[in-house]
């Protein structure tokens, strides 16, 4: 095996992301306390080519030196809007067709695994809190909720890991529909 270098990633330019064609997925972030995660949410969205990213609350916003270090130029190739409160951002969400899902731990989660969303789904995703998670009042807006199974003695993930572990499945399964 011999690892590829720059030229045969083939990787797009910043504009060439901003002009691709997006999947119908919005993370919504909601009061992140680090800056450094909200640069890695970018970098996944730009890695999925994720329609937006959703800022709400008091989490921090480009251009912000922490958020630069981790998205690496991500914060200038994905989308993104700051809302005051996640209730407005859901308002806009369900306005454009949006289902919305929190990840959080709740009675009747659906557990990762098994979400199945249609291929041309408009799905957004809120990620809450490094401590408090998803607010409760966010919960009661939402469609549904979607729970990461956990299997050790930690109930919780950063929420960066967990952007991405939810992402990911939710663009793998797109990927084998339309493949």
């Amino acid at each position: 095996m011999q690892k590829l270098s720059m030229e045969e990633l083939n990787r797009k330019t910043s504009e060439e992301c901003k002009r691709s064609e997006k999947t119908p997925v919005i993370a919504v972030l909601e009061n992140i306390r680090s800056a450094y995660n909200v640069g890695s949410v970018f970098r996944t969205s730009d890695a999925f080519l994720l329609q937006a990213v959703y800022l709400t609350g008091y989490t921090a916003q480009p251009p912000h030196k922490e958020i630069k270090k981790t998205a690496l130029g991500a914060e200038d190739s994905v989308e993104w809007l700051h809302f005051s409160t996640a209730l407005e951002a859901i308002q806009r969400l369900k306005i454009m067709g949006y289902k919305v899902f929190a990840v959080e731990q709740v009675k009747d989660s659906i557990s990762l695994e098994s979400i199945s969303f249609q291929v041309d789904a408009k799905i957004a995703v809120i990620f809450g809190n490094e401590v408090t998670g998803v607010e409760q009042d966010t919960i009661l807006l939402c469609d549904g909720c979607i729970e990461i199974p956990q299997l050790g003695m930690k109930h919780s993930l950063n929420i960066a890991t967990a952007a991405g572990v939810v992402l990911w499945e939710i663009i793998r399964n797109r990927m084998k529909r339309i493949h």
